[in-house]
């Protein structure tokens, strides 16, 4: 972003509770970025922050300083393992001793100083790979004094990562349903996860019949419920996985509770009470060139993988700051309609629906989906609980 762009924002400023300064990419690459915080802190109110998320690599004693004096407030640090093999494996590039400068460099600013309220955290993305390293990783974060550590699942960006994602895409009440019926088929000795074997059969038992009718009388237990069944993926779900990352997570929220450390841990599956912390919190989005974006999720192109589908997403552009007023752009008709169409809520959870991802919403030409709602929501998992980030 330009100097100039950003001079078109500062409208906004007196008006934020926090600043993040980042997107894709590392904001410590960017030749303005004191600038830029010094500039922010100026305008904003007393009690709000300024921030941004960084791999650590670039932070040495001067850099620190020049952040420290320029106002910054909160600071999370990229670290996916503790152990210098799996950290080094998962960031290419990348060295634990790089993260443990970073913070020492950090620790000393903040003595020298005395700006004792920079809160500095890491972000942590689970994967399948790494998902064993969480507590330990909460501990290390402990012996040094983060203050708060963010978790949130991978969204997996190239194909070959799919595999590392550690979470289900059956909604937490589908799973709900699935268990209450599994156990009553279990209780006649039946397994109704022989359903789709049993449809493609001619001749039926009557354990098989019995079993249809189970999974009918199910099907429509959601239905009167309003929750969608994968059927698929729910009886190939791996139930052994699932509860063994609940136990690690359960670890690592009483190591975090135990040192005084604020954590965020996500959901391993979607929550069926749909929450979009971007637009409940009245965020926005500008991109480097302007142009402003309601969330994290539709702010740049892009294509991603979960559950089994491909997703291809279209940046959703409200206006561009250097043509119009950046209170302009937020208050006029189609913002203003767009954040209530998504806080309503009223769209589907596409990843949990056996047709997905349709023509509707698979690709970027979003225009309606299958409740005729105009808001692109129905195939985002970040309203689920599923991904969080600094904000």
């Amino acid at each position: 972003m330009s100097p100039e762009t950003f001079a078109m924002i500062e409208p906004a400023f007196p008006h934020l509770k926090s600043l993040i300064l980042s997107g894709i990419g590392e904001p410590l690459l960017h030749p303005h970025l004191e600038e830029f915080i010094s500039r922010a802190k100026d305008l904003m109110p007393a009690g709000s922050w300024a921030g941004f998320q960084t791999n650590g690599m670039l932070l040495n004693d001067a850099r620190v300083t020049s952040l420290v004096d320029a106002g910054l407030d909160r600071i999370c640090l990229s670290l996916d393992a503790v152990s210098p093999d799996s950290f080094r494996s998962i960031r290419e590039g990348g060295e634990m001793r790089d993260v443990e400068a970073a913070l020492a460099a950090l620790d000393k600013a903040k003595r020298r100083r005395g700006r004792q309220h920079l809160d500095v955290g890491i972000e942590f993305v689970l994967r399948r790979d790494n998902m064993e390293e969480l507590p330990c990783t909460i501990r290390w974060a402990a012996e040094r004094d983060i203050a708060f550590a963010i978790i949130t699942q991978l969204l997996p960006y190239s194909k070959a990562l799919v595999g590392q994602a550690a979470y289900d895409t059956n909604t937490a009440g589908a799973i709900s349903i699935y268990k209450d019926w599994k156990a009553k088929a279990e209780a006649h000795g039946l397994d109704i996860r022989r359903y789709l074997d049993i449809f493609k059969k001619f001749s039926r038992t009557e354990d098989d019949l019995k079993i249809i009718r189970l999974v009918e009388e199910m099907k429509k237990d959601a239905a009167s419920q309003g929750v969608f069944l994968h059927l698929d993926r729910l009886f190939a779900r791996d139930e052994e996985w699932f509860e063994k990352a609940e136990r690690i997570f359960e670890e690592a929220r009483m190591i975090a509770e135990k040192s005084n450390i604020d954590v965020i841990l996500p959901e391993t599956k979607p929550r069926n009470n749909r929450k979009c912390d971007f637009v409940e919190a009245d965020s926005a989005f500008v991109s480097w060139d302007g142009n402003l974006h309601p969330c994290y999720f539709l702010w740049h192109g892009y294509s991603c993988h979960i559950g089994g589908w491909e997703k291809h997403v279209k940046p959703w552009v409200f206006g561009n700051v250097n043509t119009r007023d950046i209170i302009e752009i937020w208050n006029d008709r189609e913002c203003g309609t767009f954040r209530k169409g998504v806080l309503r809520y009223n769209f589907p959870f596409c990843f949990d629906c056996g047709f997905a991802l349709c023509d509707y919403v698979g690709d970027g030409n979003f225009q309606q989906d299958c409740y005729i709602s105009p808001v692109p929501c129905g195939a985002c998992l970040w309203c689920t609980g599923l991904f969080h980030c600094l904000q």
